[in-house]
């Protein structure tokens, strides 16, 4: 039913709104002079105040879960909003996340919010209605930075938030259970009231691409074809401290130099196997002093690659290679895993209605592997998912020069606007997830 698509261009007012709302999110952030949002943050909660006006302005119901996952919800054509009932409706789910890494730039996850918000503005500007309800959701921890665990928002929202995360621990110390209590939230009812979502036709996410090919093709949007599988684990070598001036180097256990070479041969591992991606992101020493040797160091490893096999065999590779090494400086290593992630690929109906309307808008798309990980990842466990890059200046991501362009951004909004319509032309002739 493409033919039947309209192809108008977004009203003027939405996109004012659509830039305005991408530069403000910008300068709200828990670090001055930098872009920090994490969960559970006063930053959040700004966010969430000025996404409750933008709702509240649009007509839209807001409301924010127990893990500060913001949703606004536009009901049906046939259907009343009421907090009681909208739960049991069939929904189109788009969105993205809210939270940042530290020092972040302003497009990524905040664009696939943004854009969501835009797109229900936009289709009521067309005068168009739905026959479902459509949710934004603004994800509240995607990147992971406040416990270095990914996707709690998600999972929360998806309903397979895990009891153990209640005891992670921040750089301060404060546990992810303590965070909630101060909120007023029991966290055993986190985990024994959550619930799976029902009646979700599927989750769209707009993204900016975090990669160079777009821009390479010289092209505004791509529809993403699945989401690399990834490990995140946590290395701690731990050694023997001792005077930097009196311990004969023969003697030493330095935990320090352990960890550095190992980071050398993962950077070494991961060049010589095709496709593979690996991080040092963080590293902790202690004590810390310059006239003392290291006696423990804590490493983050972060490792993807679009093959879930693969990615296996090359984490079992740098498990092996690392423990020698570290043995033979007889350095003890504690190898823990946080986070494994499969690959994921997308939804065929809903890859297939971005591609075509993206066709419609720009011509020729290209179908793109995506090497980062998404909140799609987690809902593609509970319902069909889709997702739209948008082309970011030199690949550029997690960085305060990070940019998408204005033309770039609207052409997301236009695509999936029209894949929205494409979904509702569709239905109910489409199995239900």
């Amino acid at each position: 039913m493409e033919a039947d698509l309209p192809r108008p261009s977004l009203h003027p007012e939405v996109v004012a709104r659509l830039h305005s709302r991408l530069k403000e999110l910008g300068t709200i952030s828990e670090e001055p002079g930098k872009l920090t949002r994490r969960i559970f943050s006063s930053a959040m909660d700004s966010v969430h105040q000025r996404f409750h006006e933008w709702a509240d302005a649009a007509g839209l119901h807001f409301s924010v879960d127990a893990l500060q996952n913001m949703k606004i919800r536009w009901p049906s054509a046939d259907s009343a909003l009421s907090t009681t009932t909208h739960k049991t409706r069939e929904v189109l789910v788009i969105g993205s996340h809210l939270d940042t890494v530290r020092n972040a730039g302003r497009f990524d996850g905040a664009l696939g919010v943004v854009t969501a918000l835009a797109c229900v503005e936009q289709l009521q500007a067309w005068g168009r209605t739905l026959p479902f309800d459509l949710e934004v959701v603004g994800f509240s921890d995607e990147e992971g930075l406040r416990f270095q665990t990914a996707y709690l928002g998600s999972s929360h929202y998806a309903g397979l938030f895990r009891p153990e995360w209640l005891t992670l621990r921040d750089e301060s110390g404060q546990t992810l259970a303590h965070l909630l209590e101060n909120r007023g939230i029991n966290p055993s009812l986190v985990c024994t009231r959550q619930k799976a979502p029902t009646g979700v036709l599927g989750y769209l996410e707009v993204h900016i691409e975090q990669g160079p090919q777009l821009e390479a093709l010289g092209i505004s949007v791509g529809v993403v074809s699945a989401i690399a599988a990834q490990t995140r684990a946590r290395l701690r070598f731990t050694g023997k401290s001792g005077h930097a001036g009196t311990t004969p180097m023969t003697l030493r256990r330095d935990a320090l130099c352990a960890a550095a070479e190992a980071i050398l041969e993962i950077e070494e591992l991961a060049r010589s196997m095709d496709g593979l991606r690996a991080t040092v992101g963080q590293i902790r020493v202690e004590p810390g002093a310059s006239n003392v040797i290291p006696e423990w160091v804590v490493l983050s490893l972060d490792i993807r690659h679009e093959d879930g096999h693969r990615l296996e065999e090359a984490v079992k590779e740098f498990k092996d290679r690392i423990e020698k090494q570290a043995e033979a400086r007889g350095i003890q290593l504690d190898w823990e895993i946080l986070q494994q992630g499969p690959s994921v690929p997308m939804d065929p109906g809903l890859q297939s209605h971005l591609q075509r309307a993206a066709e419609s808008r720009q011509g020729r798309t290209p179908i793109l592997a995506s090497g980062a990980g998404h909140d799609a990842a987690v809902m593609a466990r509970v319902c069909p998912v889709g997702m739209l890059f948008v082309r970011c200046r030199d690949g550029l991501s997690h960085h305060p020069d990070e940019w998408a362009s204005p033309p770039d951004i609207e052409m997301g909004v236009a695509v999936v606007a029209d894949a929205i319509l494409a979904v509702a032309n569709a239905y109910p002739k489409e199995p239900h997830s």
